[in-house]
């Protein structure tokens, strides 16, 4: 999609907005630190296959760090399993992990109408919770759309999304396994190693039943280990994506993720394809993590 304006620029399936007069809108300043691109860590679940790869750091909810970034962002993970509206993620990762082009000096904001379709969609599922809609989300501090902004996704996009195989969030692989896995742990819920005993599809999701006697422990917060021992793994709308690395029963997998519902669900998985002896030496590595 090619713009027309200063600074319109030829970018991917996330979209923009180009004004029809060369107007930023600009918020009141979050941050005194000059902002830089980053790239996108593999562990800002919230953020996985939003459609580029780096963002803006200060952000613009005035997160300063990628650290105190990752830790907001992760509160919000729970609501895109609620699949309140379509374009959550984008919503939320517009804020909490911006595109960073070095063409444009400036950020670019939600659109004003992207904020209100997501907010009409989520509003009553985050009520339901006891959780009202957040001020720092307050849609009339966005620009109306006659600004450079990101929009809510037109029909044709989503269309377009639906006809595609896409591969699931949790199951994209960035490079080497082993590290994603080291440098994810402490900020999962739990991790472990399991063999798939079975597969199957409720409601859209995917569920994931591991042998009981090949389940090694990594991290567990809020379960206890005979909980663990007992409960199914869910891959959330794993229906509506494709994850090579848990269709085949057998398998011995890597997996991470989060509570959500007194559900455990998977964040991350990578199919595991080295030797026990390579196995042990990980899982001794895995151990000595002090998160």
């Amino acid at each position: 999609m090619r713009f027309l304006l200063p600074a319109c620029l030829l970018l991917g399936i996330v979209g923009y907005l180009c004004p029809s007069d060369a107007f930023p809108f600009i918020l009141t300043q979050l941050s005194t630190r000059k902002s830089s691109c980053k790239s996108i860590p593999s562990s800002m679940t919230l953020c996985h296959a939003v459609g580029y790869s780096e963002m803006r750091l200060p952000n613009l909810l005035g997160h300063d760090t990628m650290k105190e970034a990752l830790q907001q962002a992760g509160s919000w993970v729970p609501l895109l399993t609620k699949q309140c509206h379509a374009d959550t993620k984008k919503f939320l990762c517009s804020l909490f992990a911006p595109v960073c082009l070095s063409e444009l000096e400036e950020a670019v904001y939600p659109c004003r109408s992207l904020c209100e379709v997501v907010r009409d969609g989520c509003t009553p599922v985050m009520a339901a919770f006891g959780f009202p809609w957040p001020e720092m989300f307050n849609c009339s501090h966005f620009p109306p759309g006659n600004e450079l902004c990101v929009p809510p996704a037109g029909m044709e996009e989503k269309t377009q999304l639906m006809k595609e195989e896409v591969p699931c969030d949790a199951c994209q692989s960035l490079g080497d396994n082993e590290k994603e896995f080291l440098q994810d742990v402490c900020f999962r819920d739990f991790a472990l190693k399991i063999i798939i005993r079975s597969v199957s599809s409720m409601d859209g999701d995917i569920m994931v039943i591991p042998e009981v006697k090949s389940r090694t422990l990594y991290k567990t917060k809020g379960w206890t280990e005979e909980e663990l021992k007992k409960t199914v793994l869910w891959l959330t709308d794993g229906d509506a994506c494709i994850c090579q690395d848990i269709q085949e029963p057998g398998a011995t997998v890597l997996v991470m993720g989060h509570r959500a519902d007194n559900r455990l669900v998977i964040s991350w998985v990578r199919k595991w394809q080295k030797s026990d002896k390579e196995m042990k030496r990980f899982s001794r590595t895995v151990r000595k993590l002090q998160c």
